[in-house]
């Protein structure tokens, strides 16, 4: 299925140049199957055998970025914030999740919008996932656009910059992203881990007998 998908992202972006890089990262920013760790290592690839340039590259990557971010963000901006308290009020007890953690939560992104889509960016599994926060929370759109594209353009000079060094061996690049793919993965494992183990020890010690 990777193979295959390689091979369709290379057709794509032989084919359409920096529209197409533009598109596929739009699309990877929305549909997480397309791995960013294939269309920006290949398209350095491209460019650094001549047939594109480097710079072009980067600018349609970051130009897909900010497109796709701004898909999710209207998403989430759409549902609203109270769906979003309607549901957790519902079905958060599933999960561990109180409305005052919601609350609490979009107090504190509220103080760290612009830092949290800015580094969020830069952060394999969370470079889409952070839109959405921002939409939900109205987060103001001009800077919300700004901290995306310049977040956006850190990864993709450090993507594509080493697909066109390493050449022929650029997906090796996928190696490196995977490794801190699972880092990101233990981390939220580990911090949902601490969060219910909290909140279960509160209940623990609310029920038991003075």
């Amino acid at each position: 299925m990777f193979d295959g998908l390689t091979t369709w992202v290379t057709d794509v972006i032989d084919a359409l140049g920096y529209p197409g890089v533009a598109f596929l990262v739009a699309l990877e920013s929305v549909f997480p199957p397309i791995p960013s760790e294939v269309v920006l290592p290949l398209s350095g690839f491209v460019a650094g055998r001549g047939d594109a340039s480097l710079v072009g590259m980067i600018v349609a990557a970051t130009v897909g970025s900010v497109v796709g971010a701004l898909v999710l963000y209207g998403l989430a901006a759409w549902i609203g914030r109270d769906r979003l308290h309607r549901f957790v009020g519902r079905w958060g007890r599933w999960f561990q999740v109180k409305p005052n953690d919601l609350e609490r939560a979009e107090a504190w992104f509220d103080r760290r919008a612009l830092a949290a889509v800015l580094l969020g960016r830069c952060v394999p599994l969370i470079r889409s996932v952070v839109s959405v926060p921002a939409g939900f929370r109205r987060m103001p759109l001009l800077r919300f656009t700004a901290a995306t594209a310049a977040g956006s353009l850190v990864w993709n000079v450090a993507l594509i910059g080493a697909g066109a060094l390493l050449g022929d061996r650029w997906e090796t690049v996928g190696d490196y992203v995977g490794i801190l793919q699972w880092l990101v993965i233990v981390s939220i494992a580990a911090l949902a881990v601490w969060f219910l183990g909290r909140r279960l020890g509160r209940r623990f010690t609310a029920g038991s007998p003075e």
